[in-house]
């Protein structure tokens, strides 16, 4: 199966060499994100591409001489500026290449407004869909609060099912779909996949396979807990630290940092050391970057003894040579520096062991001794919320838990927010066996296996969720009950196959932490391949900051001692406080609007300012 670069890229290449000639590269915010996280602007002007344009940015002057390729989402607002520019054209020719399955009468349209006939093709290239690594993608959309309670959000769920049918139809697979059945949102997009598929089966025409792909749905419900943890392996520590956007790091604030350095880009695609380190905990990164400059010193002759980070950042400002000639390790030094500070100045060691234990370990009265003693010392409001929150939903059910009491210590704002979190993420909205607790069998099987395989780390012990599920994936035993097949069910000698090519799609956020799992377990398994999924990817803050978008259930009963959610309005100040963007009052579309709208334009012009 090809990864999800390889086809992004190849999209884009493609596209370039159809129109020969100088031309000009004219996208939407959209697009420019999607085109800027697998090739650089020096790659694209490579291609003969003489200027890279934005088609929300009024242009007057005409370039006649210049072929234009416009590469769209196919929205009904780009369709209409589409539509102004054919009546005065700024360019010589037009070809138009859509990100995805366009609607009936949008090319009619836009023959119709082609009166000087200037464009030259209308292709589909599906690339609609951020690919972050080459077994990771994203659609950017960064919440789905409005696909639960009394409201849907239709512009939302489109965004959804079309990025799903573009990776699908990119990868060039018709795969098996199950989906998570406590999952209404699941259920949804699984339908309107499968008939998509069904409605343009010339398109969805693969080769077939034995066994063929799976698409499996998931609901992010299903494990809150691995988006609230510190993580301590490289890509996942800068996005929880400081913020990992379309691949792109801002430092700019941060202490001691070159003004060089405040903009990073960090992708494994074009970083032949963040490829070898992404996935690797924070000493051997640190490890291998100071192997980095002991290299370095032996060429230069140096005999400065380097023995901390603030050694390397030391060497890296004596020595603007060092920067000049290995630019992208200098990169790296910088960021390791960020991130050590940070971590010295959260006390995210001693956060962060107990919050490993609150997740892998059922030990109650254990765990209320570190809790109580975490909260009594002078850590962030943040990170004593976050201990309060996995300890909630780890003992929610507990007859003598102390989330009461707990919540007292972080305020009436915090309170409120575990509150939340356990009417929308609690033991009563789950369908797995998040702590592998709720039978004997789960408990004494999760036991024997941390006896028998050890604990290498005890800050990365914690496996996510999705682990649990895609080993039963591949052993051909995922329960048919809890993950059904949506449209025609394979035959059963087929059922008992174990698929080898497996696109997960978590709906609510992924993470990188699951990522680095999908990662680890695709290098163990030579021949099986699995691609991971979703709507955005999470770190803690913006977990929060879904969690404090979603409605008050009126069905939900209130958390036994804690303070009711009826009203947002006495809790803003409170969240942002603590650093958590309060909720956004939003009107939301209505669900019979347009199959194809789609209103998620923001969010990328960091990605976009890269390209122009």
């Amino acid at each position: 199966m090809p990864s999800a670069v390889e086809a992004v890229r190849d999209y884009v290449s493609r596209m370039c060499a159809d129109v020969s000639g100088m031309k000009v590269l004219v996208m939407d915010a959209e697009t420019t994100g999607i085109v800027s996280m697998v090739y650089t602007q020096t790659q694209i002007l490579q291609q003969e591409v003489f200027l890279i344009d934005s088609i929300e940015r009024a242009r007057s002057e005409k370039m006649p001489h210049l072929k234009a390729i416009y590469f769209l989402r196919p929205t009904p607002e780009n369709m209409r500026l589409l539509q102004q520019e054919f009546a005065d054209p700024k360019y010589g020719e037009y070809n138009l290449f859509f990100s995805n399955l366009t609607r009936d009468g949008q090319v009619q349209q836009l023959a119709e407004a082609d009166e000087l006939e200037v464009v030259r093709q209308v292709q589909e290239y599906y690339a609609d869909f951020l690919a972050v690594n080459t077994d990771l993608i994203s659609l950017n959309v960064p919440s789905v609060a409005g696909l639960s309670g009394e409201v849907w959000d239709q512009a939302v769920f489109d965004r959804i099912q079309q990025g799903i049918c573009a990776v699908l139809l990119a990868l060039k697979k018709r795969p098996l779909i199950r989906y998570q059945r406590s999952s209404e949102m699941a259920m949804r997009v699984a339908e309107t996949v499968s008939g998509t598929m069904d409605t343009e089966s010339e398109l969805f025409a693969s080769r077939r396979t034995d066994p063929p792909p799976l698409l499996l749905l998931l609901d992010r419900r299903d494990d809150p807990v691995t988006p609230l943890l510190n993580q301590w392996t490289y890509q996942a520590m800068v996005h929880e630290l400081i913020g990992l956007s379309n691949n792109r790091v801002s430092l700019k604030g941060a202490p001691k940092v070159p003004k060089e350095l405040e903009q990073i880009v960090l992708t494994a695609d074009q970083d032949p050391f963040f490829k070898e380190n992404m996935n690797l905990n924070y000493g051997d990164l640190a490890e291998n970057v100071k192997g980095l400059l002991d290299a370095f010193q032996e060429k230069t002759k140096s005999s400065k003894t380097i023995s901390s980070i603030a050694d390397m950042q030391n060497f890296v400002e004596a020595y603007p040579q060092f920067r000049k000639l290995s630019g992208d390790v200098s990169k790296h030094v910088t960021l390791l520096g960020e991130i050590n500070r940070l971590v010295d100045v959260g006390q995210l060691m001693e956060v962060s062991q107990v919050e490993q234990e609150l997740a892998c370990t059922e030990d109650h009265s254990s765990a209320v001794s570190e809790v109580e003693n975490l909260l009594r010392k002078g850590i962030s409001e943040e990170n004593k919320l976050r201990l309060v929150l996995l300890y909630s939903l780890r003992y929610e059910k507990h007859s003598a838990n102390r989330i009461k009491q707990f919540c007292e210590e972080i305020g009436p704002d915090g309170a409120q927010v575990v509150q939340r979190m356990l009417q929308h993420y609690g033991a009563a909205m789950r369908s797995g066996d998040l702590f592998s607790n709720n039978s004997w069998l789960a408990v004494t099987k999760k036991s024997l296996q941390r006896n028998i395989k050890g604990v290498q780390n005890v800050y990365t012990q914690h496996s996510p969720h999705l682990a649990q599920i895609l080993e039963s994936v591949l052993k051909g035993a995922l329960a048919e009950n809890a993950y059904p097949y949506m449209g025609t069910e394979p035959a059963t000698p087929s059922k008992r196959k174990a698929p080898t090519e497996i696109i997960v799609f978590m709906i609510g956020g992924t993470t990188y932490e699951e990522a680095r799992y999908v990662a680890e377990m695709n290098s163990a398994n030579p021949g099986v391949h699995v691609t991971l999924g979703g709507t955005t990817i999470h770190n803690s803050q913006s977990f929060l900051q879904e969690l404090m978008k979603m409605q008050q259930s009126a069905s939900a009963p209130p958390v036994e001692g804690l303070p009711s959610v009826n009203s947002m309005s006495n809790m803003v100040g409170g969240m942002a406080a603590m650093g958590i963007a309060p909720p956004i009052d939003r009107k939301r579309i209505a669900a019979l609007t347009s199959s194809m709208t789609s209103t998620l334009q923001g969010g990328v012009t960091a990605a976009m300012s890269k390209l122009q």
